[in-house]
């Protein structure tokens, strides 16, 4: 039996942007797919068009939250308990799924383009120390590895950039898929880089050393 794979999307008023991946989502060809949104209780017809969808949906839900992280959280707690989750916002795209061979790690990366303009290429070495080289629109992480809710609220911009570091502290598999490709809607949450908050990330899993490298690494990528 082909591994499950839980779709989640977060949104909030994104009525203008939300179908264009629900279809997407739905018309993908593997098998054992469940789709998941967690909509923060929107006002502008979001719920509406979730609602068109809802019979071919595991579960939604459109309520207040506490943040993005808060939300992501919430549709984690509702996934399949072994199966491999994905995150989409309102807006982002599959482009390919990974090989079947791939879905024996316990986390697939792929490649991630931004609008027109990047291409985010997953990188699983010591960069990861110092900045998010993993994007969520192409990151498919096992649940058994992390049961329990994985993202930190306390960092409102790079909880994932956490997650993703604690991940690769745990010891799990990571594996990285040259045909695994997804889309960003550009303008997302981490658009405007957070050099305090990144750098606070890096000193809760890694601490000052690390912190010192980061401070050069940014200068190096103009991230200042």
């Amino acid at each position: 039996m082909e591994p499950l794979i839980s779709v989640i999307t977060v949104c909030f008023n994104s009525a203008g942007t939300l179908e264009s991946t629900i279809k997407n989502v739905l018309g993908q060809t593997i098998n054992n797919i469940e789709y998941i949104i967690i909509d923060g209780g929107s006002t502008d017809g979001t719920v509406s068009i979730i609602e068109k969808y809802s019979d071919k949906l595991k579960y939604w839900i459109s309520e207040p939250d506490n943040g993005i992280y808060d939300a992501m959280n919430k549709g984690w707690k509702v996934a399949g308990k072994d199966s491999y989750i994905l995150y989409l916002g309102a807006g982002d795209l599959i482009i390919t799924m990974p090989g079947k061979e791939s879905l024996k790690a316990d986390i697939i990366a792929g490649d991630v383009e931004v609008g027109s303009k990047f291409l985010y290429k997953p990188k699983i070495d010591s960069r990861l120390k110092l900045g998010n080289t993993l994007h969520h629109q192409a990151l498919l992480v096992k649940k058994t590895v992390h049961p329990g809710a994985p993202f930190n609220t306390q960092f409102k911009t790079y909880a994932d950039f956490d997650f993703n570091q604690r991940l690769l502290k745990s010891g799990a598999k990571i594996i990285i898929d040259p045909g695994f490709k997804g889309y960003a809607m550009e303008g997302g949450v981490s658009t405007t880089f957070n050099k305090e908050e990144s750098l606070a990330v890096v000193k809760k899993n890694y601490g000052w050393f690390y912190v010192k490298l980061a401070q050069l690494y940014y200068l190096l990528r103009h991230e200042v």
